[in-house]
């Protein structure tokens, strides 16, 4: 008997482990889809303002796909779950599972497996991969975005940077054998300095960066250089044959790289830096794989249904939890930042508080813990508004 029983429940492992593996892949996809659509758009547009290839922007699509799966990740085990427990009891299955004698611990150890294959996953994206995927994300977009801004010119066409200080023109550009570098023809340039306006037109120009300031220079060749418009008293007028025109500083694109921010840090940096940032840091990365324990718990809890619940009320209901669980998370980590919660306090309570919920919530159910009369409620209310 008890080989029979021990089969029919390896059997029903299976089944629903199958279930379980089957919806997280739905909703990590539809998830991933939508969130990394909405990036890969915005990644165009941008490529589109500053005038640079999508391809040279494509690592920073990939560094924010990082950044973002370990969240996907915990939402999608944690709503997988509830539609699976949810689906069980929704079919009258789960009710026959409790009558042989399997319940919610049963169930919490059906689906171990997968819960500890994604803490780990998670464990690691948070603690190594998301701050180093930060990082690159941050040095890719000084060298792109920041340090690049004149590095790809569309011909024929003006082009205004630093807040419309500066119009760009060339009738014909055209790539060089070297990284964010462009030959340019027949260039046209007007720019503010000092609210004087200079205008220089140039047969020829490339762009390079001094190997000692670091400064990014536009080289002009056989051009002229006008300061001040035809009219005013006060016109000067420079021909030349070689003129650089500073774009960028060094010092600029030096302070754009001197300290990598908190999250772009490493674990271990943080645990050697210490501080209050440092901790909220270190706890907001902490605090990823250990949410995928609580919630998975309280997903089997909240799957927990009626064959009368309307169809996805658990799940809106999981998706409040979730919101409350992350933005609790998120308010004690600026607390924590702001030096207005000790830091042995921390997100720390958040995780204790959900986890106190689920062991009330569980012995609730199981009916050591007596239902609280109204009248006890209607005391401790009119207690409270007085």
């Amino acid at each position: 008997m008890l080989n029979i029983f021990g089969s029919l429940n390896n059997k029903i492992a299976k089944y629903i482990l199958s279930n379980l593996v089957l919806i997280f892949f739905a909703i990590f996809f539809i998830i991933s889809l939508i969130v990394f659509g909405n990036q890969f758009v915005l990644t165009a547009q941008e490529a589109i303002e500053y005038s640079i290839p999508i391809k040279d922007l494509m690592p920073l699509l990939s560094f924010n796909m990082l950044r973002d799966t370990p969240i996907i990740l915990v939402i999608s085990l944690f709503l997988s779950i509830i539609i699976t427990f949810s689906q069980l009891y929704k079919n009258s299955e789960a009710i026959v599972l409790n009558s042989i004698g399997l319940g919610d611990k049963d169930f919490i150890r059906i689906i171990q497996p997968v819960i500890i294959f994604l803490f780990i996953i998670v464990f690691v994206l948070t603690i190594y991969i998301v701050p180093w995927a930060k990082q690159q994300k941050s040095n890719t977009e000084d060298i792109t975005v920041n340090a690049s801004e004149f590095s790809f010119i569309t011909e024929g066409k003006f082009e205004s940077f630093k807040n419309g200080d500066i119009v760009f023109y060339a009738s014909e550009a055209s790539l060089t054998r070297f990284e964010s570098a462009q030959n340019m023809e027949g260039v046209f340039i007007y720019a503010l300095d000092n609210d004087t306006s200079i205008v220089v037109l140039a047969n020829e120009a490339v762009k390079y960066t001094d190997s000692v300031s670091k400064s990014t220079y536009l080289r002009l060749k056989d051009g002229v250089r006008y300061e001040g418009l035809p009219g005013d008293k006060n016109v000067n007028v420079l021909d030349f044959d070689l003129y650089d025109l500073e774009i960028i500083s060094g010092d600029a694109q030096e302070a754009l790289a001197t300290f990598p921010k908190i999250e772009e840090k490493s674990t271990l940096v943080l645990i050697k830096e210490g501080g209050s940032v440092a901790s909220a840091e270190l706890q907001w990365r902490f605090s990823q794989p250990i949410s995928i324990l609580i919630l998975s718990v309280m997903g089997v809890f909240l799957g927990r249904t009626s064959p009368r619940t309307g169809k996805g009320t658990n799940l809106l209901i999981g998706v409040i939890v979730y919101m409350i669980y992350n933005n609790a998370l998120l308010a004690a980590k600026s607390a924590i930042e702001n030096e207005q919660l000790s830091p042995f306090i921390g997100l720390w309570s958040v995780h204790i508080f959900f986890l106190v919920l689920i062991i009330f919530f569980y012995q609730f159910k199981e009916g050591k813990i007596p239902p609280i009369n109204k009248k006890v409620i209607l005391k401790t209310l009119q207690i409270l508004i007085k």
